[in-house]
């Protein structure tokens, strides 16, 4: 048996698309929702995977990094589309607990629009 479990946060920063033909070229910004999911099988002697607190903690960890600032200027992220900023919080989650693994990043950049990073 394997469990997923979720959690989201969210951050308002701005950025803009080089090399974009288009309206996203400009200066513009976004409120951003990043959630984590993580897989695992080992429950804990009540019955739990890992505590969801915790796993906000680490997810805040790395987008309070990013609130309020001008993505382009993260050289990590490279271009700032939300693939790129998906695979930068994936690989920026630190210390998840070692009966967890970390399945993959979605990121929203409006309530219609999202990407994935996971690693196979």
């Amino acid at each position: 048996m394997v469990y997923r479990l979720r959690v989201e946060s969210t951050f308002d920063a701005a950025h803009k698309l080089v090399g974009f033909v288009g309206k996203c070229s400009n200066l513009h910004g976004h409120t951003w929702k990043a959630e984590i999911f993580v897989v695992g099988s080992d429950l804990d002697k009540i019955g739990m995977l890992v505590d969801f607190g915790l796993l906000k903690e680490k997810l805040r960890e790395t987008t309070d990094k990013l609130d309020h600032s001008f993505l382009n200027d993260f050289d990590k992220i490279g271009n700032p589309t939300s693939e790129n900023i998906a695979k930068y919080i994936f690989q920026n989650l630190k210390d998840l607990p070692k009966n967890v693994i970390l399945e993959k990043v979605r990121v929203w950049e409006s309530s219609q629009s999202w990407s994935e990073y996971f690693e196979n």
